[in-house]
């Protein structure tokens, strides 16, 4: 017989309760952690998914851009130097703008206010018998580094002005900021990045390592890094005392916390000697970034000293720093001639059809900076022999002015004669007529990651003056 569910009382279904919660607590005191009993935790789990807070659909919000206020300058600088290397410094350095400090081991006499902050280095005496690294400022060029980034704190201002880089330059170097932080900002700062160059020279880095970033031409840390740097610094120097130099300890500090050096083009180091117009003229495909030991080459324009020849060089990068020292083919082919452009520095114009894979070499008008055993240097070069070949040697102009004309118009900028060649013609069309290029480059900022070089067309006026027009190419345009 069925029995009849309209005939149990109410009394009896509080019953039944009752004891399912007796038997219920029963199981949860004694039985729930037993590995084949996980109820308890699965009816947990369950309730979690109805409370969590669903993520909102989407991709994330895009980073900010990274600006000039997201980098932190450390400059090493010296008491005793200061007044000589302060005007380098100045040529870049942007007050209310820029952030940092130079760093100094005593306190100066005094201080120009429109120079940067400076501060002045730990008493580093502890450290002493850690000290056998053969150069005298390598314990406080490393503690430098942890130091810049003390000084901003963990705190860092407003989110919107939160330190996103540490970029270590010295006080002979000369910072093209602009293109610095385009070139950083291609970079997840979040991640783990030390950034930098090596030397020019062979000799140079394979005595030091071709794994470390040379401090003199620059060198970025992202934040997450910097801060890790700080914390193991005390402990890391004391851990490498037989290193030479500063550059070598600061690698293997940063390669103990895992992490190894991203070469980039563009910090120079410039452990060259004598006239660089070589290189200048024929820059890596890549943004400059940093110009190092302004203070021992020669003056890179005719007729200028030193320092006025980078206040120059600065004028062309003011106009358009991302162009500056930039590469340009172009080819005249009615005279079956080739010009070579540098964006703000120099022009040169051959008189027979030379293709780019031979015109991007620089030609070395620069010597190595110690070591005379080859190979010299850590790029291809033309023989400086090729100034005496009348069909290899360069008519050269240099950067005369810009002129940025707005509206649209592009940017203006002309390169006059450096003087006679003192060859003759190498075929039937003699450029020695040519006095002046005037070179029109459009107004926008040029891409550099992934991008081709730029096309140009080239006409000569009557008055023999030869204009270069710059293009983006075409879809399958060749540079000749």
């Amino acid at each position: 017989m069925i029995p009849s569910f309209n005939k149990i009382k109410p009394s009896s279904c509080k019953s039944l309760a009752v004891i399912g919660l007796v038997f219920y607590s029963i199981y949860i005191t004694f039985f729930s952690n037993h590995p084949c009993c996980r109820f308890s935790e699965f009816l947990l789990d369950r309730t979690q998914v109805w409370v969590h807070t669903p993520r909102p659909a989407g991709p994330d919000p895009p980073t900010p851009t990274t600006n000039v206020t997201h980098l932190v300058f450390g400059i090493a600088g010296s008491s005793k130097t200061w007044a000589k290397r302060r005007p380098y410094v100045d040529l870049w350095w942007r007050p209310n703008a820029t952030r940092g400090h130079v760093w100094l081991e005593r306190t100066p006499d005094e201080w120009p206010a429109s120079s940067p902050p400076y501060k002045v280095n730990s008493d580093l005496r502890r450290f002493k018998k850690y000290d056998r690294h053969g150069h005298p400022a390598t314990l406080r060029q490393v503690y430098m580094i942890k130091e810049a980034f003390d000084a901003v704190g963990e705190a860092g201002g407003a989110a919107a002005e939160e330190p996103r880089w540490l970029v270590m330059v010295d006080d002979d170097t000369v910072v093209f900021v602009e293109n610095l932080v385009e070139v950083l900002n291609k970079y997840d700062h979040r991640g783990y990045f030390y950034l930098g160059g090596v030397s020019e020279c062979v000799s140079q880095t394979a005595t030091h390592s071709f794994e470390l970033a040379f401090g003199g031409a620059g060198f970025a840390m992202s934040w997450p890094l910097a801060r890790g740097f700080s914390r193991i610094a005390d402990e890391c120097l004391k851990r490498y005392p037989d290193l030479y130099g500063g550059d070598h300890v600061t690698m293997s500090c940063v390669s103990e916390l895992g992490v190894a050096v991203t070469h980039h083009p563009g910090f120079h180091q410039f452990d060259l000697r004598g006239d660089i117009s070589g290189y200048l003229s024929a820059h890596p495909k890549a943004p400059l970034l940093t110009f190092h030991h302004v203070d021992v080459l020669e003056p890179i324009f005719p007729s200028m000293d030193g320092l006025s020849s980078l206040r120059h060089l600065m004028s062309a990068a003011a106009a358009d720093s991302s162009r500056l020292l930039q590469q340009f083919f172009c080819y005249h082919n009615n005279n079956t001639w080739s010009f070579s452009l540098s964006f703000g520095y120099s022009v040169h114009l051959y008189e027979k059809l030379i293709p780019p894979s031979v015109l991007r070499l620089p030609i070395q008008t620069f010597k190595p900076w110690r070591s005379w055993t080859k190979p010299f240097f850590m790029f291809n070069v033309r023989e400086h022999s090729v100034v005496d070949d009348p069909c290899e040697a360069p008519h050269v102009f240099f950067f005369e002015s810009v002129v940025r004309e707005g509206g649209g118009g592009g940017v203006v900028s002309t390169y006059v004669r450096r003087g006679p060649r003192g060859l003759a013609a190498c075929g039937n069309h003699s450029a020695e007529g040519v006095s002046r290029v005037r070179v029109f480059t459009p107004e926008n900022r040029l891409e550099h990651v992934g991008r081709r070089r730029e096309c140009c067309k080239v006409s000569i006026g009557s008055d023999m003056v030869a204009e270069i027009r710059v293009k983006s190419c075409g879809m399958y345009e060749s540079l000749i």
